[in-house]
């Protein structure tokens, strides 16, 4: 997965520069909540270090999202398949300050394109929690229909939202 554009964004690889940001983020238990929770300063680091090594072994991952005439971190945004994830997933989080502005959809729209059209995948889902109404809508919003309700390994209940190529 390169480097993706939009008219206002670039998703891209995590770099070093947005580690306070990723932390603070994942220092605020509200923020965390939906995205695998509050996270110490080097749980942070890891996670972060976890989404680069997901990319080297996978070629694709959770990537910034960056604002290109800000050039500030917007949140992230990306592609999920680890073992034993369950299937292949779109994933998103936005930086609180970064909310409402359309971001999520602009970024996440260009993934699920690109997994799609560049990855040629069959199918693509989002795990959301059931208490997750913006996250549900976004998906909505995106082509995401809701399929069922799963335990998602030891992360508790999650909808299904699926997507699919001609939406």
């Amino acid at each position: 997965m390169i480097d993706l554009t939009t008219d206002r964004l670039k998703l891209r690889q995590w770099s070093a520069s947005d580690f306070e940001a990723f932390a603070h983020f994942f220092a605020d238990a509200a923020n965390a909540h939906y995205v695998g929770g509050q996270k110490s300063r080097e749980e942070a680091w890891r996670l972060m270090a976890t989404y680069i090594g997901h990319y080297q072994l996978n070629g694709f991952s959770y990537m910034a999202i960056e604002d290109k005439s800000a050039q500030k971190l917007v949140g992230c945004v990306g592609l999920w398949n680890s073992e034993p994830w369950p299937e292949l997933e779109l994933g998103y989080w936005l930086l609180p300050a970064m909310q409402g502005k359309g971001y999520a959809f602009e970024a996440a729209r260009k993934v699920k394109n690109y997994a799609f059209e560049v990855l040629k995948q069959p199918t693509l889902v989002s795990y959301i929690d059931p208490a997750n109404t913006p996250s549900q809508k976004l998906a909505t919003r995106l082509g995401g229909v809701y399929e069922k309700d799963i335990q998602l390994l030891d992360l508790g209940l999650h909808q299904v939202y699926r997507y699919s190529p001609n939406k």
